[in-house]
């Protein structure tokens, strides 16, 4: 069995594409996973299942939830190693303290010619950024929601994304590696 975590962009956003946690476990227990946990509305998953290709049990899922719930969501999924990756990777280590002005963008696919100049240029004083692998990584200790880099980043990278502040990322963590 392979543990995944897969991260769902735009669920339960403004009353937009609503999917119900305990909904969505019995959806994926359905097509075969297992240990299906769930953590807040914004789609955070963790489940076991056989090996297979990521894109594989990825199009699973979405078109589960396709088919039970009318809306096809995009699904960024990882492995455990990836997703401990990720966290070890953070290179902003003095933020953690901070954990809501740190964030992970989780990238569909790793950036062909992302345009990190055009994102140094939209990015406050305050504002730092590093792209790792198949992270973004963005401490902004001025407010996310307000982040002009925020609103362009997934455009300037030139891949879909999915952010997670580091509250939601070490919780995760803490249930892949309960002590």
């Amino acid at each position: 069995m392979t543990t995944w975590i897969a991260l769902f962009r735009g669920i339960n956003v403004g009353g937009k594409n609503t999917l119900p946690m305990a909904a969505l476990r019995s959806t994926l227990e359905s097509i075969g996973c297992q240990s299906v946990r769930t953590f807040i509305q914004s789609g955070n998953v963790l489940f076991s299942c056989q090996p297979s290709s990521k894109e594989a049990i990825a199009t699973r899922i979405a078109d589960a939830v396709d088919e039970n719930f009318g809306f096809r969501p995009q699904v960024m999924l990882l492995t455990k190693d990836e997703f401990q990756s990720a966290v070890a990777n953070n290179p902003f280590s003095d933020a953690v303290a901070l954990p809501k002005t740190l964030h992970y963008f989780f990238l569909a696919a790793p950036p062909i010619n992302p345009d990190l100049a055009t994102i140094a240029e939209l990015a406050t004083e305050t504002e730092r950024f590093e792209l790792i692998d198949n992270v973004f990584y963005l401490h902004a200790p001025d407010g996310f929601g307000t982040s002009k880099l925020v609103k362009s980043v997934e455009r300037k990278l030139g891949v879909g994304t999915t952010a997670r502040n580091h509250s939601t990322v070490e919780k995760l963590s803490g249930l892949l590696n309960p002590e």
